[in-house]
């Protein structure tokens, strides 16, 4: 039987690479979607919102009609809540425009 000795360095190595702490967001701390503001009121006003605006907005403008079903900020709140309450600072996406395209335009810092 061949033991593999090297494992326990390389975990031992994967173990100090984890430890480094991610840099400090708004987030930190908040563990849960209701934590940061998700809560019950915001499923509520979420459904509300997507009743009266059932399409994508990046889909529309493409041409295509596809239904929507992630309201998100256009600006990030970054835990104001006065702007994740700021109902003109919300729009309907579908959940691939909302994880892709929305997050290569927050990360280029520019939103639409």
């Amino acid at each position: 039987m061949v033991r593999l000795k090297t494992l326990g360095n390389r975990v031992a190595t994967q173990g100090d690479r984890m430890s480094t702490a991610p840099p400090a967001t708004w987030r930190a701390g908040k563990t849960t979607a209701n934590q940061r503001g998700y809560n019950y009121a915001w499923q509520k006003a979420r459904l509300v919102h997507l009743a009266a605006h059932p399409l994508c907005m990046y889909c529309d403008r493409a041409g295509l009609v596809v239904a929507a079903s992630v309201v998100d900020h256009i600006v990030a709140h970054n835990g104001d809540q006065t702007l994740f309450w700021d109902r003109a600072n919300w729009q309907s996406l579908c959940k691939p425009c909302h994880d892709s395209v929305k997050q290569r335009e927050e990360a280029a810092g520019r939103s639409i």
